[in-house]
């Protein structure tokens, strides 16, 4: 399925080094974890990459899998951004409070996200202690709201306003 390269640009746009959860289905279980680190990387083809610590134990688990998903958090996503950051370890099931739905690669996409990016591992390349994943966009989308994206900075959780 080509992706629309103005609908890529919109679903980019709707990030700005905010939160995001990246998410996995990997032996027909999802999986999920928050990144370190995702951009661009071009527009034809459409081409992200997330960046993910190799002492995860999700880090093997999308390397299996060849698939992800990068989901785009609102500022109404906050619980879900400390859940999936690892911050309420005595929940099993992090998928099971919210409401998600799949795309083309069957990865877990959060219904009412910012923004989402379903797509194929095209290249895996070893960073340090992190691995960069470089996906094929293969689908995407973005939610109704005017919010701005959910930020981490400086160990708070919140959203920045623009400056007058």
């Amino acid at each position: 399925m080509a992706v629309d390269s103005q609908q890529f640009k919109n679903v980019m746009a709707k990030w700005a080094s905010g939160v995001t959860v990246v998410t996995t289905v990997h032996e027909g279980a999802w999986k999920g974890t928050t990144a370190s680190s995702f951009s661009s990387v071009s527009l034809n083809p459409p081409t992200i990459l997330v960046c993910l610590a190799q002492k995860l134990y999700t880090h093997k688990l999308f390397s299996e899998s060849g698939v992800f998903a990068v989901n785009i958090l609102s500022p109404a996503q906050l619980e879900v951004a400390k859940l999936f950051a690892g911050m309420y370890p005595d929940i099993e099931d992090r998928f099971a409070e919210n409401s998600w739905q799949t795309a083309q690669t069957g990865s877990p996409i959060l219904e009412d996200g910012y923004g989402w990016l379903d797509c194929k591992i095209a290249q895996m390349v070893p960073a340090g202690d992190h691995t960069i994943f470089v996906g094929e966009v293969q689908s995407l989308g973005t939610f109704e709201g005017d919010d701005n994206p959910l930020m981490y900075f400086n160990r708070h959780w919140g959203t920045f306003t623009a400056l007058e």
